[in-house]
């Protein structure tokens, strides 16, 4: 694995999220002042809607994304040129396919939105029409991206997205602030889009300048794994959207839109977290393809346990954070009446949990190119997914329509993850695995038990003052737990020495 390219992938993620993070922030308490509540539930349904389209994606960059690490590793070129030619076809006729679809979607509108109870002033088909757009664009161009992750220099992306949100939100804001035209915030997305897609292409075209060269036809053999991953991949492709895309729907169906406003907040600093911190996980994929290409089994599951302890540090101290700092966040934020109870909390707590250490086992399992394999345990999941939220929904209000996705969960960590990463890439028993689980979850339980004990025992009156006060018990208290656990064990020196060999560049630097 190539610690240097993992390194800046993972720290211009993290860099780049942070300021994505601060600036989405701004952008929605400001979106809330100008236009309200029910605009951000408006918005967060239609991005659930048309993340459905994604579905005629049918996973072909990540088949494709598999099939260069090879390539690109011998330095075959034609490889690589015929492999983005066939992208680019696929692309351009899944564009087509997303703006046909999406145009017949239109008179199915109003069977999910209640036309009757929306309050706010607003072509809701336009708005859903201009949604559709920005889907389209981000199939168009998009597609040369690929080889720069394949080729371990996705810091390159990450720093060119950075530079797009900040761009993109300072315009939608500014030009919202003086217009409080919902309709040019959207069309502007659109724009900030296609810029960024252009971005990328010039940067591949001048390092990469060999893609645009005239490639030959696909190895057969290439062609037919890819079509085979695609195969597999499209019911990765119809659960991700149905455990993923349904929330706000299930919520809005049963709660109304103003629901969907209040979760909103509550999802933009979990998803917020879940994507900076998920993104230094997932920096290591290409890596870990082009490891599992040459390595061994006993290698590549050392591998596995330093970067899966990293993702259990990361996920417990994170979803601490979110645990004692959320309700006192949101009142500075964006006042008291936003907040959800308690109950609401502590699911969607552990919910992110559980997503979050998902990272390793998906890197690995998506590196090894295995979709095919487990590619019914998607439909098995996001079936009990809206099964279940809808029943608990019904018991419980908000916190069951979450509490359907962590049961949902189990098909991956009861019987993908053991059988398809734990037992085909590293030859680990399903005890082993169960043992190590259950430990990681039995300990995260108790070091939030902790840490929320202790932050309920320092209770002051200003909010600002409390919100730091959090941050700091969420700093502290996790990583002093887990050093004291861990110190000696052999994941926790790999990283206590990998970091004191970062420190001692950046001494010299």
């Amino acid at each position: 694995m190539n610690v240097k390219e993992s390194f800046k992938n993972s720290i211009s993620s993290f860099i780049g999220y942070i300021v994505a993070v601060v600036i989405g922030f701004i952008a929605q308490a400001i979106f809330i002042k100008i236009l309200g509540t029910e605009y951000l539930g408006l918005n967060g349904l239609f991005t659930n809607i048309i993340s459905m389209l994604g579905i005629v994606e049918l996973g072909v960059g990540s088949a494709i994304i598999y099939n260069l690490y090879k390539p690109m590793e011998k330095g075959d070129k034609e490889t690589v040129k015929s492999l983005m030619a066939f992208y680019k076809k696929a692309y351009n006729v899944i564009a087509v396919v997303v703006l046909f679809i999406g145009l017949i979607l239109i008179p199915f509108l109003p069977s999910i939105i209640d036309y009757s109870k929306v309050t706010i002033n607003i072509n809701i088909t336009l708005v859903y029409v201009l949604f559709l757009i920005d889907i389209v664009c981000s199939y168009l161009l998009s597609y040369k991206r690929s080889i720069l992750y394949a080729d371990e220099k996705s810091y390159i992306i990450n720093l060119l997205h950075m530079t797009y949100l900040i761009a993109l939100n300072f315009v939608q804001l500014f030009f919202l602030y003086l217009t409080k035209n919902y309709y040019l915030y959207l069309i502007i997305k659109i724009i900030m889009r296609i810029l960024e897609n252009v971005a990328i292409t010039s940067i591949v075209d001048k390092h990469y300048s060999y893609v645009n060269e005239e490639a030959e036809s696909l190895d057969k053999k290439i062609s037919d794994d890819i079509l085979k991953k695609i195969k597999a991949l499209f019911f990765h492709k119809i659960g991700g959207f149905i455990i993923s895309g349904t929330d706000n729907i299930v919520i809005s169906k049963y709660l109304g839109l103003m629901a969907v406003g209040l979760y909103a907040n509550y999802y933009l600093v979990i998803s917020s977290l879940n994507s900076l911190f998920g993104q230094v996980i997932n920096a290591l994929t290409p890596s870990i393809g082009h490891m599992l290409v040459k390595e061994d089994k006993e290698k590549s599951y050392n591998v596995f346990k330093k970067i899966r302890f990293l993702n259990f540090w990361i996920a417990t101290f994170s979803g601490v954070g979110l645990l004692i700092v959320m309700d006192p966040f949101i009142k500075i934020w964006l006042g008291e009446k936003y907040l959800l109870n308690k109950l609401v909390l502590y699911v969607l707590v552990f919910n992110y949990y559980q997503k979050m250490m998902r990272y390793t086992y998906s890197d690995f399992k998506e590196a090894a190119g295995i979709y095919y394999e487990d590619r019914f345990v998607p439909l098995v999941e996001s079936t009990m997914n809206i099964v279940f939220s809808i029943i608990f929904v019904k018991i419980m209000g908000l916190p069951g329509v979450f509490l359907g996705t962590i049961i949902s969960g189990l098909a991956l960590w009861c019987y993908s993850y053991p059988k398809y990463v734990y037992k085909k890439l590293f030859n680990r028993n399903y005890f082993n695995y169960f043992i190590e689980t259950i430990s990681y979850i039995i300990l995260f339980i108790l070091i939030a038990f902790i840490s929320n004990y202790i932050t309920n025992k320092i209770i002051v009156t200003s909010n600002f003052l409390q919100v730091i006060i959090n941050i700091l018990i969420a700093l502290i208290i996790p990583n002093i737990i887990i050093i004291v656990l861990f110190n000696k064990t052999e994941n926790f020196k790999y990283f206590e020495n990998l970091f004191k060999k970062g420190l001692k560049k950046f001494k010299k630097a």
